[in-house]
């Protein structure tokens, strides 16, 4: 099976770096796209590594980064010096022939370079671009930096996390990635959308932060009800009792619990024999011994066993797999999740499956993440239509090229 053609004939140039850009445009190549990364051999995308030295140059490890490798399988890659006239000419002519522009680099670098959306648009009147910046490319903020970690906590989510006495607690190191890249999928498939039937292109501005507000919502919900912050309350709610991650026998083995009625909690109580703790009302004053007595009993329990036994009572749990137990869930086996892919430099490594599917089987990955210029005579060569001496004097220029060079 070879990736589905639900976006064939659909072409994206990804001038887009670490995790949020390349995964927006990832989703796009995961349908069919063909997405071709532009990268430059001194600003390589980061994500390959965060420090050059000449060292790492010649050991290969812009090609070892497994999240590089995660975020952009299925894509083509060209070098582009884009600071050079020649560079940037050879980008308006991928530009010209393609549907979509995704770019996440700080609001005012495009600008300086001269290759902003309404440049862009003069090369090819119906473009789509993203543009996905932290904070978005106007306000008082744009201009500012930011990776996915000072995202998240611009976006107030650490404020909700965490226990009461603690300081605010993040979430994830890089969540706004994460969330940013599924969006920004989310919004070129609409603009797509838009163009085949009006056939106009759009300019898409994403800021990254907000996009994080639907996860917190609860936050900003209660903020403005009742003047205040919902309190950080840890694994426990305000609500139900008992809430929480309970141990299970073995080494780091836990089990989430939540029950919402009084139904499920005698369920609970019957099936682990727990002692009379009340109504909820009285079992959210006595959280301490609800978690006692639920701990208790799981420790003696296997995790995934009794997540399934609690189920078939009625009672809210799931096993807290790890990643070395997702690599081996029999379900994601059944549904065919991980694939096995070869690269070069790192070997033979597993890919998930994009998590959405048409027919009966999941998405295909075509090929593993390119390496740096992989494919700059076969773009140059086919879509731009350079001779072999034109592309041989783009090396020798520095241009273009198939290893990193230091600044």
């Amino acid at each position: 099976m070879s990736r589905p053609g639900l976006l064939a004939g659909v072409r994206v140039v990804d001038l887009s770096m670490g995790w949020a850009g390349p995964l927006a445009a990832r989703h796009l190549a995961d349908m069919g796209a063909d997405v071709i990364k532009v990268e430059g051999c001194v600003r390589f995308d980061w994500w390959r590594g965060w420090e050059a030295t000449q060292e790492w140059i010649n050991e290969g490890g812009a090609e070892k980064s497994s999240a590089f490798n995660m975020v952009n399988r299925n894509k083509r890659d060209v070098t582009l010096d884009l600071s050079t006239e020649r560079g940037s000419e050879l980008l308006k002519g991928l530009v010209a022939i393609s549907d979509v522009v995704v770019e996440n680099y700080s609001s005012a670098v495009l600008t300086k370079l001269g290759l902003h959306y309404e440049v862009l648009k003069e090369a090819n009147p119906e473009i789509i671009m993203i543009s996905m910046p932290a904070f978005g490319t106007d306000g008082p903020w744009q201009g500012y930096r930011a990776y996915g970690s000072t995202v998240e906590q611009a976006s107030g989510l650490p404020h909700l996390s965490g226990y009461a006495d603690d300081p605010p607690t993040m979430v994830h190191v890089a969540l706004g990635d994460a969330v940013g890249g599924i969006t920004g999928g989310a919004a070129l498939m609409t603009a797509l959308r838009a163009k085949h039937r009006t056939g106009r292109g759009q300019y898409l501005d994403l800021s990254q932060s907000q996009g994080l507000f639907p996860v917190g919502i609860q936050g900003i919900l209660t903020q403005s009800a009742t003047g205040k912050p919902p309190a950080r309350l840890g694994n426990r709610s305000d609500r139900f009792a008992p809430r929480g991650v309970y141990p299970c026998a073995g080494d780091d083995e836990w089990i989430a619990i939540e029950v919402h009625s009084e139904t499920e909690w005698q369920a609970l109580k019957d099936l682990a024999d727990l002692p009379d703790l009340g109504p909820v009302e009285e079992r959210l004053r006595r959280l301490d011994e609800v978690d006692r007595a639920v701990a208790a009993f799981t420790r003696e329990q296997v995790a995934e066993v009794l997540m399934f036994e609690l189920q078939a009572v009625g009672v809210r749990a799931g096993h807290v797999a790890s990643g070395l137990e997702l690599g081996v869930d029999p379900h994601l086996s059944a549904r065919g999740f991980w694939k096995l892919m070869e690269r070069d430099y790192v070997g033979e490594l597993p890919h998930p499956a994009a998590p959405y599917r048409v027919g009966d089987g999941p998405f295909d990955i075509d090929r593993p993440a390119p390496t740096l210029g992989q494919h700059n005579r076969e773009v140059l060569s086919q879509l731009l239509h350079l001779t072999d001496a034109e592309i041989d004097d783009l090396e020798d220029e520095g241009i273009i090229g198939t290893k990193p060079r230091l600044a």
